[in-house]
């Protein structure tokens, strides 16, 4: 039986293209060039006689056609990466993970090795990003984001819920005693909000007359300073475990307040593939020290 198909490549371009509803992306993420996706895209429009795809404000939008002849192909090329996995055995191909800059810093990137070294077929391309991913729309597998108030409107796994300690560099703070001589101290934080006066009051210090807010900045910048010696930092627990255990920095009180939680969230599609949930376990096991 001789089966009517269009060429493979043309059918991989329209794929990757209707699901970021974008040529760029597309190209991204096959690692060709923008011009090689649009021309196998409007290859096969010549060859079904349709048009697939409409000009917007940013990128391209799907027409009706366009749409339904994605949710036949989308599917196949699914159930042939399934197929390969199961035939070889083993987790490979890209993964695509959208991370809260502070976690992928100082969380993700010092254990990655390990990893890359279990799961070498395995490519995880980190994008660290303060907005929360479309994974609707395909722009990353998998979105890990501090999570503090809201609840995810979509399934999601607990990495941590470390709480939030205040920590300092060990000669700036050689002789602090009690709590409420940090009042005096110059102290940082990465939250909105006001947690230092919260831990002042879980300490029984006196907050009255504190000034607020806190300095608050980014933790790729406050984590410098603190380590710098320049001050108080109140911060999650796993984001300075390294800088702890290499004696760079020291947890000043045995006394911590909740800080929320960073979870991994992963689209349903992508799940199905082995290297995401490889990805997404390996994760959740680095975090295990640090829930509750």
């Amino acid at each position: 039986m001789s089966r009517v198909l269009p060429p493979l490549n043309a059918l991989r371009a329209f794929e990757a293209a209707g699901r970021h509803q974008s040529f760029s992306s597309a190209a991204q993420e096959l690692g060709v060039a923008h011009s090689s996706i649009s021309r196998h895209v409007r290859g096969l429009e010549q060859r079904l006689g349709v048009q697939l795809f409409r000009d917007a404000a940013r990128g391209v939008t799907l027409t009706s056609e366009g749409r339904a002849y994605l949710a036949q192909v989308s599917p196949m090329f699914d159930a042939l990466s399934e197929a390969t996995e199961a035939m070889t055995g083993r987790a490979s191909g890209v993964v695509t993970i959208s991370c809260e800059p502070t976690f992928a810093t100082h969380f993700v990137m010092p254990r990655l090795g390990a990893f890359l070294d279990a799961f070498p077929e395995i490519e995880p391309r980190i994008t660290p990003s303060q907005s929360l991913a479309d994974l609707s729309a395909f722009e990353a597998d998998v979105a890990i984001r501090s999570i503090v108030r809201t609840v995810p409107d979509q399934p999601s796994m607990v990495v941590s819920n470390a709480p939030l300690s205040v920590y300092g560099c060990p000669h700036a703070f050689a002789g602090l005693k009690e709590p409420a001589e940090l009042l005096d101290c110059r102290r940082f934080q990465d939250r909105h909000g006001d947690p230092w006066r919260d831990w002042f009051m879980a300490a029984g210090v006196d907050v009255s007359d504190l000034a607020s807010p806190q300095w608050r900045m980014r933790a790729n910048l406050a984590l410098p300073a603190a380590l710098a010696g320049q001050g108080a930092l109140l911060i999650t627990d796993e984001i300075v475990r390294l800088y702890v255990d290499q004696g760079a920095l020291v947890r000043l009180f045995d006394l911590s307040i909740p800080g929320g939680t960073y979870q991994i969230l992963v689209e349903p599609r992508a799940e199905r593939r082995r290297a995401v949930r490889q990805f997404r376990d390996w994760l959740v096991a680095e975090g295990a020290p640090f829930r509750s």
